[in-house]
């Protein structure tokens, strides 16, 4: 299903008038960019082919390679070298506007023209870099984003990427002058020789005539490249991360506390990874977070309808200032109905949300046979269940309940980022609430009785939007839908009207698929979402909250071009936490201590996917 809305929104949201307002950028804007990027890294790639292989720059091939900049002098193939590698690193900042690419390829390519001239008295390679320069200096303009966030992790990423690439493109350059080898060295040998070459060193591999200054040249010239970017992005200035501000923080719950019950992700807004961006009015804001480039908000936007456009124009603002990938992911219908209409962008619906009108649940019925029955072995098992609000419990007990969700999640990293708070018991969350199941007749664990936790952040006034799910795994199965029975059952004492379960992807494709007379298409659909289920229980979340007969929410995402959906899918992942492209634990940088008004929150746990 896809939306795209022009004008007036129907049922009556507030909102401008008029055609659609486009604030992306048009096709013909992004044409310059994606031409210089193609031409730098024909270039490059031509510049790395003649500094490789000897037979190329006998070719006629390179009759035009030799002649771009970085082929001159006695030092062709190490020049050859540096330019293309330096380009190729270019290309994609150019592609995505970044002025500081710009501002090196302007540098760049003026210097290869004068060497050109200099050492050759090449006119042609003159021309060609002036060929390249010339729209770079007449769409200068266009290639005016800022630079992402960043911190000197990346030094060390850029050390293993660019060590690695040097090491195989060293043993490409060693192992093309075959013919030119004095013996028969052996793998190890040549892989010795590449490290020796890239610190300045000669190696055990020797070659007839000056084919050995050439290799030596070239090995130098990538361990030249490989220190230099490293120290460069080393010592730079950092620029972390954004992360919520205590300010921030306070003017969001403010607009939560007036308008938090639009949207049962509102809560999740208040992660403290994410960053956000105001109306002008004050009165709606947009969270987000950036993952690979993309600016991935989740839900819709927080505070009054009427300011939402202001808040999502200063959204698109900063997307276009950083040449960010802007997309949504689980925003409502309503949501996706303002966001195309002020931005021209397209949605696409992802899947359905489980919420559970407490008024309407019931464990009697044929329906409910199985959660009924379960639930009631599970209570003769010995359990207990209670479901209070996170200020109602003692720090002893949270401090508990903290180390038992960490202890029992099944990753190595969290997981959530549109459906979770991602931490426990924050003196400033004291409405969040939480369900515990208890076996007394156990002998005490490291937790004491405890042996399940269900955690649920507020949803306005009269609702709340499940975050996480988490069960000692040695405790008997069914804790998840004990708990919830239980929530559901104690929600009219605590004033719980609605209960928001877990977000279901492609549900609707896995209903119909499975109902006779689906089609074949409907069918294999419906398979390949079965088959992709043995890793992101697809299939399994949509089975489970089906148990509880909930109403189904539409959820759309929200992105600029189809191009972009695999991209801001693998974004989605990272965020989520299902591909984990971080760091190993042992190289990762601590996370910073809670802030003082949260002293005594762990930040952690999100809602088991």
């Amino acid at each position: 299903m896809s939306v795209r809305i022009d004008g007036e929104l129907s049922g009556g949201v507030p909102g401008r008038s008029g055609r659609t307002r486009r604030v992306l950028r048009g096709p013909s804007a992004e044409a310059v960019p994606t031409l210089v990027a193609r031409a730098c890294t024909l270039v490059g790639l031509l510049d790395i082919a003649g500094g490789v292989f000897p037979r190329f720059r006998h070719s006629r091939m390179h009759a035009l390679a030799e002649v771009l900049p970085g082929s001159f002098g006695p030092f062709a193939a190490a020049l050859s070298l540096s330019v293309g590698v330096l380009l190729l690193l270019l290309a994609h900042g150019l592609r995505r506007r970044k002025r500081r690419a710009w501002r090196a390829a302007v540098l760049l390519l003026p210097a290869g023209a004068a060497a050109q001239f200099a050492y050759r008295h090449s006119v042609i390679g003159v021309v060609l870099s002036v060929a390249l320069l010339a729209p770079l200096l007449r769409h200068r303009d266009e290639f005016a984003a800022l630079p992402d966030p960043r911190s000197r992790w990346r030094a060390l990423a850029n050390f293993v990427l660019m060590g690695a690439g040097s090491l195989v493109l060293g043993l490409v350059i060693v192992s093309v002058h075959e013919d030119r080898m004095i013996g028969d060295p052996s793998l190890a040998d040549r892989i010795s020789h590449v490290l020796y070459g890239l610190i300045g060193f000669e190696g055990p591999v020797d070659y007839a005539g000056p084919t050995s200054w050439t290799v030596a040249f070239s090995l130098g010239a990538l361990g030249w490249l490989t220190a230099v970017t490293t120290i460069y992005l080393a010592f730079r200035p950092e620029h972390p991360a954004a992360r919520l501000t205590e300010d921030d923080e306070a003017r969001l719950r403010v607009l939560l506390d007036k308008h938090g019950g639009r949207d049962s992700l509102g809560h999740f807004a208040l992660r403290r990874d994410k960053a956000v961006v105001f109306s002008p009015s004050g009165k709606a804001a947009v969270t987000y977070r950036v993952v690979s480039g993309v600016m991935l908000a989740s839900g819709d936007p927080i505070g009054d309808v009427e300011a939402w456009p202001g808040a999502i124009e200063r959204f698109m603002d900063e997307a276009r200032a950083h040449s960010w990938t802007p997309a949504v992911m689980g925003c409502s219908e309503t949501g996706g109905e303002v966001w195309t209409r002020e931005t021209g962008l397209d949605a696409l619906e992802l899947g359905d949300e489980a919420v559970v009108d407490v008024a309407d649940f019931s464990l009697s019925g044929r329906a409910m046979r199985n959660v009924r029955q379960m639930v009631k072995r599970i209570e003769r098992a010995g359990y207990e269940t209670r479901v209070r609000r996170i200020r109602d419990l003692g720090e002893g007990e949270l401090e508990r309940i903290r180390r038992a969700a960490e202890d029992w999640r099944g990753t190595d990293t969290e997981r959530g980022f549109s459906m979770a708070l991602g931490r426990i018991g924050d003196p400033s969350d004291g409405d969040c609430l939480i369900a515990t199941a208890h076996k007394a007749d156990d002998p005490p664990g490291p937790y004491g009785d405890l042996k399940a936790v269900l955690h649920f952040v507020p949803w306005g006034p009269d609702g709340v939007s499940l975050d996480l799910m988490r069960r000692d795994r040695a405790a008997d199965p069914g804790m998840n839908e004990l708990l919830i029975v239980a929530a559901l059952q104690a929600a009219p004492r605590l004033g719980i009207d609605r209960v928001s379960l877990n977000f279901a992807m492609f549900r609707a494709a896995l209903a119909r698929g499975e109902k006779i007379g689906a089609g074949p298409v409907l069918r294999a659909w419906r398979g390949l979402l079965v088959f992709l289920s043995r890793w992101f229980q697809i299939e399994s979340l949509y089975k489970f909250n089906a148990k509880f007969r909930p109403r189904w929410e539409p959820r759309f995402v929200v992105y600029a071009a189809s191009r972009d959906l695999p991209r801001i899918g693998l974004a989605a992942m990272q965020a989520e936490g299902f591909v984990n492209l971080a760091l190993p634990r042992v190289l990762r940088r601590r996370a910073p201590a809670p802030r003082p008004c949260a002293h005594a929150a762990a930040e952690r746990g999100v809602r088991a996917a």
